[in-house]
């Protein structure tokens, strides 16, 4: 498999997944809209964003929760992902709502205004109303974990979605972690085969 990321990203969820699965893969750098090599990345991945998972038969998967699921059913054992229905749809629910809410509605807004308003004077408030969303987000994952280890009763594909969130508050000071957020984030990033991962993107990068 190949893990298309770029740096810092929300590819880092997956890469952490990826790590903490434990089976070989192989990373490389994407291309950002605006720059020479992204025309190339689009043969790759039309959709022209990360993540994208090359897998073994050569196809191709974009959207986090998506590729995220796959990883957790094609490594069943690790129990990522729930086997009864209401467990899993629970888990999906969070990611998604980690993903494309917390995430894009949120963060984003926050990170890049321009991209809901084109008018530089709109951009503060288009990034206080972001920050709401996405500091929402982060509590309602501080009441869901409430002392607890993870997200629901063990380790799933949901924890890494709020993993790479955690990481942009405490990386980008955006936002703040409650102490159980905070804890979860530490635990993640105390794996050294994470850590490794992630840090290994720089070097990737250069």
């Amino acid at each position: 498999m190949k893990l298309y990321f770029l740096p810092g990203a929300c590819s880092i969820g997956i890469h952490a997944l990826l790590a903490e699965l434990g089976q070989p893969f192989e990373i490389e750098k994407a291309a950002r809209s605006g720059t020479p090599e992204f025309e190339a990345y689009k043969q790759i991945n039309p959709k022209g964003k990360v993540p994208a998972l090359i897998r073994d038969d050569g196809s191709l998967l974009t959207e986090f929760p998506v590729i995220a699921l796959y990883l957790a059913r094609t490594h069943a054992a690790r129990g990522l992902i729930p086997t009864d229905i209401e467990g899993e749809i629970r888990v999906m629910e969070m990611t998604e709502h980690l993903v494309f809410t917390v995430h894009m509605q949120g963060y984003t807004r926050v990170r890049r205004p321009e991209k809901f308003a084109p008018s530089e004077s709109d951009h503060a408030a288009v990034k206080a109303f972001g920050l709401g969303i996405f500091q929402a987000g982060l509590d309602r994952a501080e009441r869901q974990i409430n002392g607890k280890d993870w997200l629901f009763d063990k380790m799933t594909i949901a924890d890494f979605a709020l993993f790479y969130l955690e990481h942009w508050s405490v990386v980008n000071g955006i936002g703040s972690l409650g102490p159980s957020c905070q804890a979860h984030h530490d635990r993640l990033w105390s794996k050294a085969e994470i850590r490794r991962a992630i840090e290994s993107e720089a070097l990737t990068s250069s």
